[in-house]
């Protein structure tokens, strides 16, 4: 399988990931991604060249977003000052569950924040999802901490506050990489 760069087309795709996603871990009793994500947000991280593809053939079997910037609200400023990627929507299409396509995106995630100078490659996870907890886990990154804090959108709970990392470092992930070198990472 190839990772490229997504595209303005590949929008509508994204935007399905999100739905068949939603709808499988709402079966298994979460409410993660249960509002739909603002195609307009979407679009902007496309344009923004941080949204990438795993494609089989024609077919579309994953996607990442791996960006330089955190979350506001998570990491700490002595965090923040470490160069870091951090992953987001890590989906990858139910028809290639069980075959570690998800670790094999992380691994290219983790080579390609060493190729940029990072330290770390971070995430932070929905805070009632145990079971992507025990995942991260399993694909070798070390729980931080969990911030449970008020969000600025609607004063509740923060719903995405698990925080985790794992050092950057080269990996043999076994995707064909065809996107364009990552920039160097200004900490």
């Amino acid at each position: 399988m190839r990772i490229t760069t997504a595209v303005a087309t590949d929008l509508d795709r994204l935007l399905a990931f999100r739905a068949e996603a939603a709808s499988w871990i709402s079966k298994l009793g979460s409410d993660q991604w249960s509002r739909p994500y603002p195609a307009d947000r979407l679009r902007a991280t496309i344009e923004d060249g941080t949204v990438f593809m795993v494609r089989d053939g024609e077919r579309t079997a994953a996607t990442i977003t791996l960006t330089s910037e955190a979350e506001k609200g998570l990491w700490s400023d002595e965090e923040l000052r470490e160069p870091s990627l951090f992953v987001n929507k890590l989906t990858v299409s139910r028809d290639y569950s069980g075959i570690n396509l998800g670790g094999e995106i992380l691994d290219w995630a983790g080579d390609r924040a060493y190729q940029a100078s990072a330290k770390w490659l971070r995430l932070d996870a929905w805070t009632s999802n145990e079971a992507l907890q025990r995942y991260y886990t399993r694909q070798g990154f070390e729980h931080v901490r969990t911030v449970l804090e008020g969000n600025a959108v609607n004063g509740g709970p923060r719903v995405s506050g698990w925080l985790a990392q794992r050092v950057a470092r080269p990996t043999a992930h076994g995707l064909i990489d065809e996107t364009p070198g990552p920039k160097p990472i200004q900490s």
